[in-house]
């Protein structure tokens, strides 16, 4: 029997049941909504990340823009307009079918200067591996490591929180200046590390194989560590940064040698801030 049928009696057990029932649904439907709500916040988000990251782009100089492909040799000359995301650029597969008929990939060094090939390098001087249990690590390049050497304050994000490509990975204080290491790949972080770890986050992706075809690997990231190891003394206008083709070796910590008011400026333009 039903209520408004006739013959039909409430009893506790009637209203428990139906409390219980309303009460399942209201949280269903208030999860759902809150799904809803972080979605649609998420993508504005991401949406806002890929604006500023536009802008700041766009504000860097064309020496810093640079293609990949011209690092590697398989254009004479080509300034990328699409933040360095190779993803969203129609030439890619084309310069990359011709990449592959390349010479076998150059040694993972550089002027005794380490670079691991089991890992891929973001532009910003970060790397991505990937780890058996299907994470991505991210840390700094060796490069990047010794440009912010000690730092006196390590920002790094929440666990749980969702990264963007190019958006903030994490900030480092020193000197008086802050500066923000962008993140290389999309993910939710799932651990944070830190300089005595080798490696600042772990990433889970947001799909088992995600696309990372906009950071680069093996040799062509030695071409273009060599030119940052260039760019680097060009900016280094007080000689913290010695010869390298003389026989000289990158100081461990550029921040202890640096010039304090130095530092920021030359750290922010070789972590791609304009």
């Amino acid at each position: 029997m039903f209520p408004g049928v006739s013959g039909f009696k409430w009893d506790a057990g009637h209203v428990v049941f139906l409390g219980a029932f309303y009460t399942v649904v209201m949280v269903v439907l208030a999860t759902f909504l809150s799904a809803l709500v972080r979605t649609r916040r998420d993508l504005r988000f991401a949406k806002a990340v890929a604006i500023r990251w536009k802008e700041d782009f766009h504000d860097l100089p064309p020496r810093d823009r640079r293609c990949r492909h011209e690092l590697n040799g398989e254009v004479e000359s080509r300034v990328c307009e699409n933040g360095f995301d190779c993803r969203s650029c129609a030439w890619h597969p084309e310069f990359e079918r011709a990449a592959a008929a390349q010479a076998a990939p150059l040694r993972g060094d550089l002027f005794g200067f380490p670079m691991p090939l089991d890992r891929l390098y973001h532009r910003g001087h970060t790397w991505v591996r990937k780890e058996k249990d299907g994470t991505l690590a991210v840390g700094l390049d060796e490069l990047g490591a010794r440009l912010i050497g000690k730092p006196d304050q390590l920002a790094l994000p929440e666990v749980g929180r969702r990264l963007h490509a190019n958006g903030t990975g994490w900030r480092i204080k020193r000197s008086g200046s802050t500066l923000r290491v962008l993140a290389p790949i999309e993910g939710t972080v799932v651990a944070t590390g830190g300089p005595e770890q080798g490696w600042y986050l772990k990433v889970r992706p947001d799909t088992p194989e995600p696309n990372m075809r906009h950071l680069l690997r093996d040799g062509e990231a030695v071409r273009w560590m060599s030119r940052e190891l260039d760019r680097l003394q060009l900016l280094s206008a007080g000689g913290a940064c010695p010869a390298l083709a003389d026989g000289g070796a990158l100081v461990e910590d550029l921040g202890a040698v640096l010039p304090k008011h130095e530092w920021g400026g030359i750290c922010g333009a070789m972590l791609l801030e304009p």
